[in-house]
């Protein structure tokens, strides 16, 4: 098994841009970077070529998380939602990140079997535009979202450049504070690879309100960590959404390797 894992975004310690968080993520020992377009695609070709070679070389595992702003349940925001998630896709490409991670929408009035249409319908249209991009629907966290594991593996089955990414913190909100393991791996067993969030997390019976540091909340890391071994995964990778960043993403790999597990 191949277990990347490092931050979403500009670690806490780094002063610099996306280049110097590549450096830093290195310097610190992890290995993976989530670079974050959630308030929009600010990134030029250029940039993002430069951002891949340098990654290459440090061999540090990229990812892209698309803008919020997206909802492919809406009539009237689908296109824009789409050339948001396809702009992100052209970055990746030049960069050589693998997946695009993006939140897929909200329910409004509409049944999840009309969102599921939507989504479906959105994603057949953007899954062969860049080569060796995945679309990465992330499990949501508010009940009123479209995301659940469920609806995602249906629009994985139907198109395979789609994939999961597992959101452990969100699972765990919108299920009130439950969290099946066996469940979330038994249905992803197949996949090559796993890319997957984690934090801890505060909610309310709507479902997620805010991320939180993982030493002192749920999901219990640990857990996480011991469930991840289990399986036969051949890649993947853990990206911390904590508020404490790298930081956390250093606690978690230390106990990874506390329970047994060589990163090389």
């Amino acid at each position: 098994m191949k277990i990347n894992i490092g931050p979403a975004g500009i670690p806490l310690g780094c002063k610099g841009g996306i280049l110097d968080a590549i450096k830093y993520v290195k310097k610190i020992g992890l290995n993976a970077i989530e670079i974050e377009f959630v308030r929009g695609v600010r990134m030029n070709n250029e940039l993002a070529k430069k951002v891949g070679e340098l990654a290459k070389s440090l061999d540090i595992k990229l990812s892209i998380h698309a803008p919020y702003f997206i909802n492919l349940c809406n009539e009237e925001k689908v296109k824009a939602s789409e050339k948001r998630i396809l702009d992100s896709c052209e970055r990746a490409y030049h960069m050589g990140a693998n997946i695009v991670v993006f939140h897929p929408g909200y329910y409004g009035k509409k049944s999840s079997e009309e969102c599921f249409d939507m989504v479906l319908s959105s994603c057949k249209e953007m899954a062969k535009k860049y080569p060796g991009v995945f679309l990465g629907l992330e499990t949501t966290g508010k009940k009123s979202q479209f995301g659940t594991l469920e609806e995602i593996m249906k629009i994985h089955s139907k198109v395979k450049e789609c994939l999961p990414v597992i959101d452990f913190a969100h699972i765990y909100a919108r299920n009130n504070g439950n969290i099946n393991y066996e469940e979330i791996f038994s249905k992803t067993k197949d996949l090559k690879f796993l890319h997957t969030h984690f934090s801890g997390i505060e909610f309310t019976e709507k479902g997620e309100r805010k991320h939180l540091p993982i030493s002192k909340s749920k999901p219990d890391y640990k857990e996480i960590a011991k469930n991840i071994l289990k399986q036969k995964i051949k890649e993947i990778t853990l990206i911390s959404e904590s508020p404490l960043l790298e930081k956390d993403a250093l606690m978690m790999k230390n106990y990874i390797e506390s329970i047994g597990f060589k990163f090389k």
